[in-house]
């Protein structure tokens, strides 16, 4: 969905090693968080994740359109809400 208005955002919960060797390896090509750093809280819990890999969709309006553990029902959410994005700004 490049050039689109759209966002993805990871949460990686590896070891910082294995997942930068992730990211080169699998190419990734979008910002990537390690979901804890040493005596903070980590984004697991402050989201309530209780599994891996948990996918979160926020409309234009941050309100979450799907929570879940389906990346296709997810992706599938996301294009709908690009399409209706970029229709209302023609």
């Amino acid at each position: 969905m490049e050039k689109q208005p759209f966002a993805l955002i990871g949460i990686n919960s590896d070891d910082l090693d294995a997942a930068r060797k992730a990211v080169v390896a699998n190419r990734l090509n979008w910002r990537s968080f390690q979901n804890s750093i040493e005596g903070k809280t980590d984004i697991a819990t402050d989201w309530c994740i209780e599994g891996w890999p948990t996918v979160v969709v926020l409309d234009a309006d941050m309100k979450i359109r799907y929570r879940g553990h389906d990346g296709h029902q997810a992706s599938g959410i996301a294009k709908k809400l690009v399409e209706e994005l970029v229709s209302a700004g023609e």
